[in-house]
């Protein structure tokens, strides 16, 4: 089975861990875009980077946050025209398997 990669730096580097989720928490305090916004643009962000590994983190938490599967879907695909077709395909699965509640977990 493998580890949980942030579980894994919480414990190897317990005070980075600390003061990067102090720096998430002040970037989602920031005033101007709500929650649900924050996570489908966090979508959108990941897939940009060709990362599913955020995508799913993202698409989960966006799910909770009452996003609709079409939200998500729309934050991977608007990359279509920015970063290609290939990051769309490396990220469309781990957004649907995310929001379905299907696949590895995380």
């Amino acid at each position: 089975m493998s580890r949980n990669p942030l579980e894994l730096f919480h414990k190897e580097c317990p005070e980075l861990a600390k003061q990067y989720e102090e720096l998430v928490d002040a970037q989602k305090s920031l005033p101007g875009l709500d929650p649900k916004t924050k996570q489908l643009v966090n979508i959108a962000i990941q897939t940009a980077n060709r990362n599913p590994r955020g995508v799913k983190f993202h698409a989960l938490m966006a799910r909770n946050l009452g996003a609709t599967r079409e939200e998500v879907v729309g934050a991977v695909v608007m990359n279509l025209h920015l970063t290609g077709l290939a990051s769309v395909l490396d990220c469309l699965p781990s957004a649907i398997e995310a929001y379905e509640g299907t696949g590895e977990k995380m």
